[in-house]
């Protein structure tokens, strides 16, 4: 049947291969069952492709790659094909089996067959090295534009099989989309017979379209190695290509795609989109009632290539979604999965969709985007999402391959998406795309992706979220935790995976295998913290439900006895009265547009010296308030989303090593920069100094807002003045405590822990601050931009100037111990709001900035002492050797306050 023919076929349908067949003569014909030409039609549809191999591409409509479909037609297809290769198998040959899917487009396919099959573990093959996983083997797929595929199994002997006698046994299961030539499963099994060699392959496929001398070619492979090899597809024909047909569809495509400029190609604005109607056993953008058909004289259709260049827009592109991954489950096949791992997903699916569903709240369309080999783990998102809502729900994911876009009925690819690569992936920068997606006509999209592809070329203006938001109304970010096999350990060295070894355990054979721990994704609002999800994601875990406040002075006593240490407890939650909070509202009047021009100042510099797009860590929880402005003042001047991360660091222990672990894991340790509020003798800035020895490829300096003991040299000012959000603690800072590091609650794989205060929302001061801060930023941009300037050009060499000033008044009041000197006026409020104060000492004349301080003091009965020549504000001296009945220094007793 011709193509023209086949346009016509119904009244109703057009078959979105039609353009192409017209165009070029392509014809599909079924394997002589009664209606197998219309099956194939109904399977797949044809686009063209900037390809020297071959311009033609077979387009899926239940694959979920190219063409959005509901996800339970994509996962139904490929777990039916699973239940017959069971059947051909037997349940012991099937137990005995390994499932191998094709990286990009059939990784969430051959997870579905590995389901169907039911007792079999699955992996697939991967474009994305990963370091520290040795490489089991590998094959090229010479008709892709991009050709070798990688095996990385975190069981080396995952692909061996071996029977009890040692002789191969396990039948290898390959699945891919569609067979074309059959190239690509010969390369696989001889690569892998000559490795691990086997008696028995079965091939898996959802249409097998091979020319009879392929068939004849894998025919006699198998004769040659021995081994039997089965086939198992949907649906079977071929595909006739009249002579010459490469060339002409060349042609075709560059007649329909110009050579690009430097520019990205400009698609259809948002108001261009329209809804279209699906006809039966197509995807959504093949029915009819579309729009009408944009035919020039020859019939070509209007070619609708990609995204706007950029959206430059102030509001956040997305809402993040936190899915709660189930701990310890892979995000995919990567590294292998087993009927385990589907155990512990399985019930976990339907509390991540809830969560989703909230968070989509009445929308009517939705797209559950997934993201290159990333195609399992949103298509389980998908069908559990379609099991509770009341919705039209799709699911497609982005790819590598560059395909023409043609806004015809007749055509498979109707629209595209191009956007960066977003995954720093091996072979360095790229175009990406998503297709079918402009235009749908989708309310909301939910795009899934893995935690290592969430990096700030994701969130950039010309990134994949901004063109997704141009082209719907609500866009959902939800990130999976890229599973990465632990690395073996050398001494101190750190592993740049985020999972961890945990003790081995008993499998169902009764061997040792060893397990895994992943690392979570990290904890955001309003989950944890009061914060908005995108503005910190917390590198801790949720202490909410632990006790851990003791009184101020039992603290104290057993933290000087050294029978505790000060990050194991912590302290009661200041409650500040109405005269204190009044002194919090008028000092952030007062200071509000210099902590933003310090702000702006320090941001510009990390920029300068570490851009283009840093990112921020903030040394929780002082540093955080500062990490969010900063990520703000990025966004505000400069349209750049910064990752920002809060981790924790705890004076005589370290940083948080699982922590860094995780940056390691998921960005280049270089962009990091560690983020905090205030300097006052520089303890913090050489524990983290110290802590990072044993980790390759971090920078230890820290950014700071304020500086005033000269121990760094990215600053937004040397001035000791006060910063607002030291003033209270959790109710400026999102809620959360102080840090803890407890052995009884923080294991050897546990991030370190903190407390969400969720009962003090009615008091919480986090967003004001924040925003009364950023509405001075457009005030003081000239002033930032000079001070930047000179600041960059400018010796800021630390000078420790404040360590010295600490040393001296140590022995000059008898302490002799530099912990209990807590310089500048950041340092000394934390003293009178968490420890015993001795005494304070105020630098003379000091004005409104010390206000909050003398109040403090006087609540507490603290003596506030002015002195001359002190090089802060403020030092607040901590009773040295506290005991409830202790003699101070000053030989007076103590009275518990």
């Amino acid at each position: 049947m011709s193509g023209r023919a086949a346009r016509k076929e119904t009244a109703n349908v057009v078959w979105s291969g039609s353009w192409v067949a017209e165009r070029l003569g392509v014809e599909l014909i079924g394997d002589g069952r009664p209606d197998g030409d219309g099956e194939l039609r109904e399977l797949l549809g044809l686009a063209l492709r900037r390809n020297p191999k071959r311009a033609h591409l077979l387009v899926s409509n239940v694959l979920g790659k190219h063409v959005p479909q509901k996800p339970s037609v994509v996962y139904g297809a490929g777990f039916e094909l699973g239940r017959r290769v069971r059947e051909l198998l037997g349940d012991a040959e099937a137990g005995r089996a390994v499932v191998l899917g094709y990286a990009e487009t059939a990784t969430g396919l051959g997870h579905a067959v590995a389901d169907g099959l039911g007792l079999a573990p699955y992996l697939h093959s991967t474009r994305r090295p990963v370091e520290g996983v040795a490489q089991a083997g590998g094959f090229e797929e010479s008709h892709s534009h991009a050709t070798s595929h990688l095996l990385l199994p975190e069981d080396p002997e995952l692909l061996a099989a071996p029977s009890a006698a040692g002789a191969p046994d396990g039948p290898l299961v390959l699945v891919d989309d569609e067979f074309s030539t059959g190239n690509t499963v010969l390369n696989t099994i001889r690569a892998l017979h000559e490795r691990y060699p086997r008696s028995r392959y079965v091939i898996v496929a959802l249409v097998d379209m091979r020319a009879p001398a392929d068939r004849e070619r894998l025919t006699g492979f198998a004769e040659e190695t021995g081994a039997r090899i089965d086939l198992v597809a949907r649906s079977a024909g071929t595909v006739l290509l009249p002579e010459g047909v490469l060339e002409k569809g060349q042609a075709l495509v560059a007649a329909h795609e110009p050579e690009r400029g430097p520019g990205r190609e400009r698609g259809p604005e948002p108001d261009s989109e329209r809804k279209p109607e699906s006809g039966p056993g197509q995807g959504p953008e093949q029915g009819p009632g579309q729009g009408p058909e944009t035919e020039s004289a020859d019939g070509a259709g209007r070619a609708r290539n990609a995204g706007p260049a950029s959206v430059a827009s102030p509001v956040r592109p997305c809402t993040r979604v936190d899915l709660r991954w189930p701990a310890g489950v892979p995000d995919g096949g990567r590294h292998g999965f087993t009927p385990a791992h589907r155990t512990a997903l399985e019930p976990a699916l339907p509390a991540m969709a809830d969560r989703v569903a909230e968070a989509l709240g009445d929308a009517r369309r939705v797209l559950v985007l997934g993201f290159e080999e990333l195609m399992y783990a949103p298509l389980r998102l998908g069908t559990a999402l379609e099991d509770r809502l009341d919705a039209e729900v799709r699911y497609s994911t982005t790819t590598r391959s560059p395909v023409l876009a043609v806004d015809d009925p007749g055509y498979a690819i109707r629209s595209r998406l191009v956007f960066p690569a977003h995954d720093n992936p091996a072979d360095g920068p790229g175009d990406r795309y998503a297709y079918n997606v402009a235009g749908a006509g989708f309310d909301a999209v939910v795009l899934t992706v893995d935690s290592t592809a969430d990096t700030p070329e994701l969130h950039a203006p010309d990134g994949l979220l901004a063109q997704l938001a141009a082209h719907t109304d609500h866009v959902l970010l939800a990130v999976v935790p890229s599973y990465v096999p632990p690395v073996p350990q050398k001494g101190a060295t750190t592993p740049t995976s985020l999972s961890s070894p945990s003790p081995s355990s008993s499998s169902s054979d009764g061997s040792e295998r060893q397990e895994t721990t992943v690392l979570p994704e990290p904890l955001r609002g309003p989950a944890f913290s009061s914060y908005a999800p995108d503005e910190v994601g917390w590198l801790l875990q949720d202490l909410s439900d632990a006790e851990l406040e003791a009184p101020t002075e039992e603290r104290e006593e057993a933290i000087q006895s050294g029978g505790a240490h000060y990050a194991e407890s912590l302290p009661v939650e200041y409650q500040p009265s109405e005269r204190y909070q009044e002194l919090f509202r008028a000092a952030l009047d007062l200071s509000a547009a210099r902590v933003a021009r310090a702000v702006g100042t320090v941001t510009e510099t990390v920029l300068a010296e570490r851009g283009p797009r840093p990112v921020l860590v903030s040394l929780a929880r002082a540093g955080t308030p500062v990490g969010v402005l900063m990520r703000r003042w990025a966004r505000h001047r400069h349209g750049v989303d910064l990752p920002h991360y809060a981790v924790s660091i705890v004076r005589g222990r370290g940083i948080d090593a699982n922590a860094l672990r995780w940056l390691a894991a998921h960005h280049d340790p270089a962009d990091v920069v560690f983020v905090d509020g205030w300097t006052g003798k520089g303890a913090i800035t050489r524990e983290l100094s110290e802590a990072l020895a044993g980790f390759e490829g971090f920078d230890p300096e820290i950014a700071v807002l304020a500086d005033p003991g000269g121990c760094v040299r990215t600053y937004g000012t040397r001035e000791d003045f006060l910063i607002p959000s030291a003033c209270l603690n959790s109710t400026v800072s999102g809620l959360i405590s102080r840090t803890v590091l407890r052995a009884d609650l923080v294991g050897p794989q546990d991030f370190h822990g903190a407390k969400f205060y969720r009962e003090l929302a009615d008091a919480d001061v986090s967003g004001h601050f924040l925003d009364t801060v950023a509405a001075h930023f457009d005030e003081v941009a000239d002033a930032v931009d000079a001070g930047a300037k000179e600041l960059l050009t400018a010796d800021r060499a630390p000078t420790w100037e404040g360590w010295a000033a600490v040393e001296r008044i140590s022995e000059e009041y008898g302490i002799h111990d530099v912990n209990l000197v807590k310089p500048g006026v950041g340092e000394t409020t934390r003293v009178l709001l968490r420890r015993v104060p001795w005494k304070i000492l105020a630098k003379r004349g000091a004005g409104a900035d010390l206000d909050h301080i003398r109040l403090l003091a006087e609540q507490r009965g603290v003596p506030v002492e002015e002195v001359d020549e002190l090089p802060y504000s403020c030092v607040g001296l901590i009773h040295p050797k506290y005991t409830r009945g202790a003699t101070g220094a000053d030989g007076r007793a103590v009275e518990s306050k």
